[in-house]
């Protein structure tokens, strides 16, 4: 029998290794991808219900594509700068009640420390004892006052890139059998729906979500959306002939 030492991890043991949830890229990429497969399944099923042609039909998916990436990518950026000014504000104020009225804060960083549970004794220690570092009693103070850590911020730039980028891809998957010669919409939904339930189970990677479950709901919002669409096309498209 093998002897295992102190010093050893075992093979099967987790480290706790975390994936990056702070960098502000996972959750635009995601939300970019799901929402350029919807818009564009969508917005051809619409088109393609109306009657109109081909050439129509790939025209009104390119500016969809186009315009939404657009869209998506400034409007990520905008969200998140505008998120990260508030939280900068917000530091400033706790910075400068934290030069001012160090013992009051530890007051309040102890109360709540208290409040968890910690005793008494030990919560005012260690809050006496942080603010006598500035920056890391802002530090600890933003993430209990506010919930947000100053120094991880999510990028602007980082997000409006990820939502530009996996819009695009999404609205494409749509496009491909018109782009390789089809000229029938059942196969370029057909093809769209698999990109619905492989982006659905790609999500559950980052999550605890079975992988087909999460495709098969990604799959069924899409048809929804495709179904609601395809309807309006067609009896537009039927008012209009007649």
């Amino acid at each position: 029998m093998t002897e295992t030492s102190e010093d050893e991890t075992p093979a099967a043991y987790d480290s706790g290794h975390h994936a990056d949830v702070s960098g502000g890229w996972l959750r635009p990429a995601v939300f970019g991808a799901m929402d350029g497969l919807v818009t564009n399944i969508a917005l051809i099923a619409g088109v393609g219900g109306g009657g109109v042609s081909v050439h129509n039909v790939i025209l009104t998916g390119f500016a969809g594509l186009v315009a939404g990436a657009v869209s998506m990518g400034l409007g990520e950026y905008t969200s998140v700068r505008t998120q990260n000014d508030q939280v900068a504000h917000e530091v400033a104020k706790e910075r400068a009640e934290l030069e001012r009225h160090p013992e009051v804060e530890a007051e309040e960083l102890a109360g709540m420390w208290i409040a968890r549970g910690l005793p008494e004794h030990l919560a005012r220690e260690v809050a006496a004892e942080l603010s006598k570092n500035v920056d890391e009693a802002l530090r600890v103070h933003a993430q209990e006052e506010l919930g947000v850590n100053p120094a991880e911020q999510p990028s602007p730039w980082t997000a409006a890139i990820s939502s530009f980028l996996c819009f695009s891809a999404g609205a494409l998957v749509p496009l491909v059998p018109y782009l390789f010669g089809a000229t029938v919409l059942w196969l370029a939904l057909l093809v769209g729906g698999v990109g619905l339930f492989v982006a659905g189970a790609l999500t559950a990677r980052f999550t605890n979500k079975r992988w087909y479950v999460s495709g098969l709901r990604q799959l069924a919002l899409g048809l929804a959306a495709a179904g609601l669409t395809f309807l309006i096309g067609k009896l537009i498209g039927v008012s209009g002939v007649g």
